[in-house]
């Protein structure tokens, strides 16, 4: 199993609202950097495990935990052209862009903050998150780093 967090913004979609679908499961669509798409396309796999991270927020930290449920498929929105994640290099044939399937599990019972995890640069040292000038929406956390930020709960 891998381990990942993965950053929305809570006013465009927040882990309230994810919790709030349908089956509670959403695409996480609309990533448009190709290092979190190759990691969407390649790498993630039914029942990884995610973080779920508010950013560009008040109190920007980690607030949740959802699982992937449907592995890498093209993002389709990107093919819409009334879609504000429209690009019209990428088609049904030749997708530029991908998407996961996400599925709450739980909300945590406090926000863990991105400034008490910058507290622990031992712990968290491989952690990008923490690292400066990191601004991927998604990326990869180790069973060491993932235990260690659950244990702060």
């Amino acid at each position: 199993m891998n381990y990942w967090l993965m950053k929305s913004e809570p006013n465009e979609f927040g882990i309230d609202d994810l919790f709030n679908r349908p089956h509670q499961t959403e695409p996480w669509d609309g990533v448009r950097n190709y290092q979190a798409r190759n990691m969407m396309r390649d790498q993630m796999k039914i029942g990884d495990l995610a973080f779920f991270y508010h950013s560009n927020c008040d109190i920007p930290g980690i607030v949740g935990i959802m699982k992937i449920s449907r592995e890498g498929y093209p993002d389709h929105f990107a093919f819409d052209p009334d879609d504000k994640h429209f690009d019209p290099k990428s088609s049904p044939e030749n997708p530029r862009w991908f998407m996961v399937d996400v599925q709450f599990v739980k909300k945590l019972s406090r926000t863990i903050p991105l400034q008490e995890l910058k507290q622990y640069p031992a712990e968290l040292e491989d952690l990008a998150l923490i690292r400066r000038g990191n601004r991927l929406s998604i990326m990869p956390v180790s069973k060491a780093q993932w235990d260690f930020i659950l244990g702060l709960e």
